[in-house]
């Protein structure tokens, strides 16, 4: 890890580091701490709150934190491609402080390429790797001068290779992305998955509407914009602050929720005095929306394994002042044994189970280092297991939307197709008409990063079981 020698202060309290120095300084821990095991949106809270910075800062290192780690894979190409060392044989303090220098070089426009090269030399030398600061510095004017020649990082003639490297992703999801799509669809849902997400909200509907929501924003200086086809949906432009803080928060007028995610409530069509399941509840997104579409009128039983999640999600139910819902901690593939009354008694049934997460590395940086073929197998078994345990307990002819935000075919249409084939009295049932025009599979809604409706990547399956 960087020195955490307390940098020198003037006499009002302002750090005497530089512009920015102090963001790159915890960019760089942030870096470390991810390399080291740690999942970097906690890595990043720890060190902002060891090293407190005001909002611009803020925002900067973490631009600069997960930007870094999206590119990973990419910046170590420049590192063998400039280095004497590879990266894999770097120091590690030094291979990530490079990553730092390289990522602003390369990806930001906002950071002048001076600032960029000196800063980073700088955190070297204040680091404990001073001794080591002319390699900084000479391998990040390489790289300026390659970039400013017109020289981009060299690729293989293969493919799937030549895919990982230049978007930074693992070979095995490049290779599978150009079995599953065109190369103009694999380059597209890359390129999502490197861009900083948006922020959007849900509007309440039982206690505001987005018109109004949108005019107390304004009056903050804060643009939100309605989103197509989404009633209740609304995005944000520019920065928002700490949302806690923003209008409408604290009465309950809205919540944060991805435009695709709030697609999977309504395809359950539940209806006022029907009683619901939502398994795998946390952190509660669709029992909220599924509430406020019930109007509050009915039982919603929001069913999680993690007792602290499902806390969470009660205490933002209690904000948007919904009474409906109804926590307990259980294992979701168990429920039929423990709970023997609640089989053949629910209306409609929502299983977002546990997946990849492949639809959503735009806003998780570290995730795709993290997935492997193995655990996707392991998952595999487990939404099989979920679906297998939670049919019984619907009422006969009653819906079941099974829903991942992953795109990854087996833990999708492959895995419903099987249940299907071996549950010959349920059936697929169509989707909203518009629904079916945007997905990319029918009857299956199949949303990719990078094409339609610009958000996270979803897939969901509308089930029917058999009548009585």
């Amino acid at each position: 890890m960087p020195s955490r020698t307390p940098p020198q202060r003037s006499a009002d309290g302002r750090e005497e580091e530089g512009q920015g120095l102090a963001a790159r300084r915890v960019a760089w821990a942030v870096l470390q701490a991810v390399a080291a095991g740690a999942y970097a949106d906690g890595a990043l809270e720890r060190e902002l709150q060891r090293q407190p910075l005001g909002p611009l800062d803020r925002a900067l290192a973490t631009e600069l934190a997960y930007g870094a780690i999206r590119q990973r894979q990419h910046l170590d190409g420049w590192l063998d491609w400039l280095g004497r060392v590879p990266a894999s044989r770097q120091p590690p303090a030094l291979r990530w402080l490079l990553h730092l220098g390289l990522y602003q070089l390369l990806f930001t426009a906002r950071v002048p390429a001076p600032a960029a090269v000196s800063t980073t030399v700088e955190l070297a030398k204040r680091g404990g790797l001073a001794r080591l600061a002319p390699v900084v510095n000479g391998l990040l004017r390489q790289a300026l001068r390659k970039r400013e020649a017109g020289e981009g990082l060299p690729l293989p003639a293969d493919p799937a290779q030549a895919l990982a490297l230049a978007q930074s992703l693992p070979p095995w999801l490049a290779a599978d992305l150009l079995r599953w799509r065109s190369a103009t669809q694999a380059e597209a849902f890359a390129r999502a998955s490197n861009t900083p997400p948006v922020l959007d909200l849900r509007v309440n509907a039982r206690r505001s509407d987005p018109d109004a929501v949108q005019r107390a924003l304004a009056a903050v200086g804060v643009q939100a914009e309605r989103l197509p086809d989404l009633p209740w949906g609304l995005t944000l432009r520019g920065r928002s602050g700490d949302l806690r803080q923003l209008p409408g928060y604290g009465e309950g007028h809205w919540c944060v929720q991805d435009r695709s995610a709030q697609l999977i409530a309504p395809l359950l069509e539940a209806r006022p005095g029907e009683r619901v399941l939502d398994a795998c509840a946390a952190p509660g997104g669709k029992s909220t929306h599924l509430a406020e579409a019930m109007d509050d009128v009915g039982e919603i039983w929001a069913v999680d394994r993690g007792a602290a999640r499902l806390q969470r999600l009660a205490r933002n139910a209690e904000r948007l002042g919904l009474r409906s819902i109804r926590v307990r901690v259980a294992d979701a593939t168990r429920l039929a044994t423990e709970e023997p009354g609640w089989v053949g008694s629910f209306d409609r049934l929502l299983l977002d189970a546990p997946c990849s997460g492949l639809g959503t590395l735009a806003r998780h940086a570290d995730a795709r280092w993290r997935i492997t073929p193995a655990a996707i197998e392991e998952l595999q078994r487990l939404q099989a297991a979920l679906l297998q345990g939670l049919a019984p307990l619907l009422k006969p002819g009653g819906r079941l939307v099974y829903a991942t935000c992953t795109v990854h075919p087996g833990e999708n249409r492959d895995l419903i197709s099987a249940f299907l084939d071996q549950h010959p009295g349920w059936r697929p049932l169509p989707l909203p008409p518009a629904l079916a025009c945007r997905s990319a599979a029918d009857p299956w809604l199949e949303l990719w990063p990078g094409e339609g409706l610009g958000g996270d990547g979803f897939f969901a399956a509308v089930l029917q079981a058999p009548a009585a």
